[in-house]
């Protein structure tokens, strides 16, 4: 597991810099033939973390349901992010790490509610849900650094 969890936190390292790196109006920037921008990329792997880690494990998330239904899987950016916005989503990138591992080492994850993904993989175990979270943040690096190219 500690891979995993390096793979992570590296992830999120990087979604950091990018957050450090543009300004308000380039995160909040929908390019031309794109349909969201780097800031709700970001935000939408905070919350399918914790819809897939926690809420598929029968726990409660760390994060609202406001924010779960704003970026979670199947949304579009329907307003422009602030800069208070910004620096909550940033404390959200590691902190939620932090108490998942802490979740993790505490043996919270008990139970796990299957799921077929989108792009059909199948997890039935909360270690699967943390391979699966690594791969779903990395394809969503990918989009960030194109998106990145046009703003």
């Amino acid at each position: 597991m500690e891979t995993i969890f390096n793979i992570w936190k590296r992830n999120r390292e990087i979604y950091i810099s990018y957050l450090n790196n543009y300004s308000v109006e380039q995160l909040n920037k929908i390019p031309e033939g794109f349909s969201n921008n780097l800031i709700w990329n970001i935000a939408h792997v905070i919350v399918c973390q914790q819809v897939l880690v926690y809420k598929f494990s029968g726990l409660d998330t760390y994060v609202s349901d406001e924010l779960i239904k704003t970026y979670g899987p199947g949304t579009r950016p329907i307003r422009e992010v602030s800069a208070d916005e910004v620096e909550v989503l940033k404390s959200l990138l590691l902190t939620l790490i932090d108490k998942t591992i802490s979740d993790y080492k505490d043996e919270k994850f008990i139970t796990y509610k299957n799921l077929e993904t989108s792009m059909g993989f199948h997890i039935n175990s909360i270690q699967g849900a943390l391979e699966y979270n690594n791969y779903h943040e990395g394809l969503h690096l990918g989009y960030i650094m194109n998106i990145k190219r046009f703003v």
